[in-house]
């Protein structure tokens, strides 16, 4: 019997969530997955990791990227988060520019609310299908 590796199946099991997530799961998997590479990015800017910081501030970009292409901008909402989005995008480029700590500490109270956010927001269209 062939050994199975512990990483491969943790990545195939993330894998098929995401696959199988609906757009609301999905848009709260990409907050996290913001937040997450956010405190990575200030943790390795402390820890003297310069390129680690700007891999996880990279990261962090693609997110939001994604989110912002993501939306339907026939409402004023989206219209809204585009603007935070962009705002988002561009403070992420000066905390890597300067591999800023207060920026990217600011970015995460951010992306933070936003998660917290749609997760309440998610969680009250779960209650009333």
């Amino acid at each position: 019997m062939a050994m199975l590796n512990p990483y491969l199946e943790y990545q195939k099991t993330q894998n098929h969530a995401v696959l199988s997530a609906d757009q609301g799961k999905l848009a709260l998997m990409l907050y996290d997955g913001a937040t997450k590479f956010t405190r990575r990015a200030i943790f390795s800017i402390d820890n003297k990791r310069i390129e680690d910081a700007h891999n996880y501030i990279l990261k962090t970009q693609d997110i939001v990227h994604y989110l912002a292409g993501t939306l339907n901008r026939d409402n004023e909402i989206s219209e809204n988060l585009a603007s935070i989005y962009g705002y988002i995008s561009r403070r992420l480029m000066d905390a890597n520019i300067g591999k800023d700590k207060d920026i990217l500490q600011e970015v995460l109270n951010l992306t933070t609310e936003l998660k917290d956010t749609w997760a309440e927001a998610y969680r009250a269209t779960k209650k009333t299908r």
